[in-house]
């Protein structure tokens, strides 16, 4: 059964600019910013600027727009971490771990993939930490 889309979920406040993030990068039809529950250190969530509850409602335009913004992230973060890839999570449903109604991509950047997901992350990240990674990010993304 499909979620029906709710417009007060926090991502949908993130991109009204009601909640503040540490962005990392934006477009006109995506923004990636630092997840402030990160399973690893510089772990990023990649989210279209449109009403889709999972990848089901994910429309193509917006799903090909993710997409290269994951791309850029990722090699944003080999750069900036010295790490070698990324894990690449998306969840659909709640039954399977989907805790916001908004359809997102998390970047989980690491050498190893060791990560074991809890359905509630352990604890929030330092804030400055992660505006001075987000800025890292940034530049590295914007540089030619």
């Amino acid at each position: 059964m499909s979620q029906i889309y709710d417009d007060n979920n926090i991502f949908s406040k993130i991109l009204r600019g009601e909640i503040p993030c540490h962005r990392v990068y934006e477009d006109e039809m995506t923004l990636a910013f630092m997840d402030i529950m990160p399973d690893t250190r510089g772990h990023v969530l990649v989210i279209p600027k449109c009403k889709a509850v999972n990848l089901a409602d994910l429309p193509l335009d917006y799903g090909a727009a993710v997409l290269a913004t994951a791309q850029k992230v990722m090699k944003a973060q080999q750069k900036v971490l010295g790490v070698e890839g990324s894990v690449a999570l998306q969840l659909n449903g709640s039954s399977i771990g989907q805790s916001v109604f908004h359809y997102h991509l998390h970047l989980i950047p690491t050498n190893l993939y060791n990560i074991s997901r809890d359905p509630a992350p352990n604890k929030m990240a330092n804030h400055d930490e992660l505006a001075a990674l987000a800025k890292e990010l940034a530049h590295q993304i914007h540089a030619k």
